[in-house]
């Protein structure tokens, strides 16, 4: 039975109220099998599974939760992925059922006898593992204001990674994962070194400094100064006499060019539109910093809102558009990792580009940047 006021948070718990609504069992199993379920991670002496007796099944539950139904975040509070063919493949006992978020507006009750399972293992075959590339939004996070226009920096890489864009809670994927992530790709282990890498990520110290100073400076330009040159002409040394911003355009490589007519041809970027900063790169990668270091406990919610709020106001000393912020982490993307291939990575960036420049519920379209 629906609760009146209550609205799903996203389209995983929607397709799993209709499907209970309807009586669907079927339905409910499709919903949520090409998801990840989320299991409470046992605390210091207690069971492996949270195991536990539920009135409204009758009898013995293992209790998931859906991505938009985690609670909020707690520092001594874990949780594990799974997906429903893990679920399947390890299940312990035949008689207990699988409880999915109990005692919300969107719990369902799945049996779990063999042939059940079976049907798990049959429906995740289908449908597959979730793929990245996926627009999601929390409809319980933040919406409108500073904290959403500093998560819609970090839009991208949560669309890369099929999370909800507007989330500072509980998990980015899962606190393992966080935490290997901050240590893999950014040596980072304690609250000290996330600070750290976070401060750099804010001062725009992990772009290539060559190249930014030389967009800046381009930046401060008329665009019609380069009127006349054709594309090989732009990005090449010119003469030292022409003054100092003329000169650090020159030092622009090749390669950016390069990508600005890609994208013009792609559109990335306008008929005549440049690239002004490749800092959306680092900003981008600072706000899921701070949600990793929060999915890790490196840091307290309270924290991250502050940062993530000067995420947003340092993006606004930069861009004066989501459009300028798009081509600027585009260009930074496809610098780092395409490297002048055009290749999966190029073809990724624009995916992800286009996704949130022309879905219409993305942060880049309805919530404004200034």
């Amino acid at each position: 039975m629906a609760t009146p006021g209550w609205r799903p948070p996203t389209d995983t718990e929607r397709r799993l109220c209709e499907a209970t609504a309807r009586g669907d069992r079927d339905g409910q199993v499709a919903a949520i099998a090409g998801e990840d379920l989320y299991l409470a991670a046992p605390q210091p002496g207690q069971d492996p599974l949270p195991v536990y007796e539920d009135p409204v099944a009758g009898g013995t539950c293992i209790p998931v939760l859906t991505r938009g139904m985690l609670p909020p975040w707690q520092p001594q509070q874990f949780f594990d992925r799974v997906s429903l063919a893990e679920l399947a493949e390890d299940w312990p006992n035949d008689r207990w059922r699988l409880a999915v978020n109990p005692g919300t507006p969107c719990a369902a009750y799945l049996a779990a006898v063999p042939a059940q399972r079976a049907g798990w293992l049959r429906a995740r075959a289908q449908v597959g593992a979730r793929p990245g590339g996926l627009l999601v939004t929390h409809f319980g996070g933040p919406l409108h204001g500073p904290l959403a226009q500093g998560l819609a920096c970090g839009a991208p890489l949560a669309v890369q990674h099929s999370v909800p864009w507007n989330e500072l809670g509980t998990v980015f994927l899962d606190h393992a994962a966080d935490a290997r992530t901050l240590y893999e790709q950014w040596s980072v282990t304690d609250h000290t070194g996330w600070q750290q890498r976070l401060d750099q990520l804010l001062g725009g110290q992990f772009v290539p400094a060559g190249t930014e100073t030389a967009l800046r400076a381009r930046a401060q330009r008329p665009a019609t100064e380069d009127d006349g040159r054709d594309a090989d002409d732009r990005g090449r040394t010119q003469h030292a006499d022409a003054g100092d911003t003329t000169a650090a355009t020159a030092d622009l490589p090749a390669l950016v060019t390069s990508y600005e007519e890609r994208f013009r041809a792609d559109g990335l970027l306008p008929p005549d539109g440049r690239v002004v900063s490749l800092r959306a790169l680092d900003l981008a990668h600072a706000v899921t910093l701070v949600r990793w270091g929060l999915g890790a406990r490196l840091c307290a919610p309270q924290q991250a809102e502050q940062a993530v709020t000067q995420v947003g106001a340092r993006a606004r000393e930069t861009y004066g558009s989501w459009q300028e912020f798009a081509a600027g982490y585009a260009l930074g993307r496809v610098l780092a990792f395409d490297n002048g291939w055009f290749g999966p990575q190029y073809a990724e960036t624009l995916h992800l580009h286009r996704v949130l420049t022309q879905d219409p519920s993305s942060p880049w379209q309805g919530l404004p940047f200034a």
